[in-house]
């Protein structure tokens, strides 16, 4: 992991954010975004990890190729993650695009009616649902705690993540995700 100057000049030089000075990428982390760590290497893991939709059909990160992905792992029985889940919800609310997803998967033992009433009590209406009952993505990727959130570019490499729950409505948050991403917010 490297520090911020380092994490500056890796995404300027691979193109991955608007920001032109230390100063603007600094603004976004504060609050819950100082969690957020930038990896120096870009790292791909487990894209060809399968997991499920709701309907139990099959898929991987491939599909999402193209895209930044930012890749939550949760679970129903989760407490910080079931208060994160809803912001995650605005956040793919708002930049869900060729450009952006949220993907949010419960890893381990989440039987599907707890998710489906999950989402139904906290009125979670934009993401789609995806699990992985064996917990092999999650492994994958290294995760060894819930919530995780990793942030993939649009080739499917690991560019930054964060351990523990996180408003990811914050404006902190949303003006990184725009940065990053190069997408308006429409919520502005």
């Amino acid at each position: 992991m490297t520090t911020l100057l380092a994490v500056v000049c890796v995404l300027l030089d691979a193109g991955y954010a608007k920001a032109d000075s230390l100063e603007q990428l600094q603004q976004h982390l504060r609050g819950d975004m100082r969690k957020l760590v930038f990896s120096d290497r870009l790292v791909e893991s487990g894209l060809q990890t399968a997991f499920e939709r709701a309907d139990g059909s099959e898929l991987d990160l491939r599909s999402f190729a193209g895209s930044y992905v930012l890749l939550n792992f949760w679970a129903t029985w989760c407490a910080p993650c079931r208060e994160e889940m809803p912001a995650l919800d605005l956040l793919e609310r708002e930049f869900a695009s060729e450009r952006f997803r949220v993907v949010a998967v419960a890893s381990g033992r989440n039987p599907l009616e707890d998710i489906q009433a999950f989402y139904h009590e906290n009125e979670v209406t934009s993401l789609e649902v995806f699990r992985s009952p064996d917990s092999k993505l999650a492994r994958n990727f290294a995760v060894l705690g819930l919530p995780m959130t990793i942030i993939l570019d649009p080739e499917g490499q690991e560019i930054a993540r964060m351990i523990g729950a996180a408003d990811w409505y914050s404006d902190a948050a949303r003006n990184l995700i725009g940065d990053l991403t190069n997408i308006e917010s429409r919520a502005r």
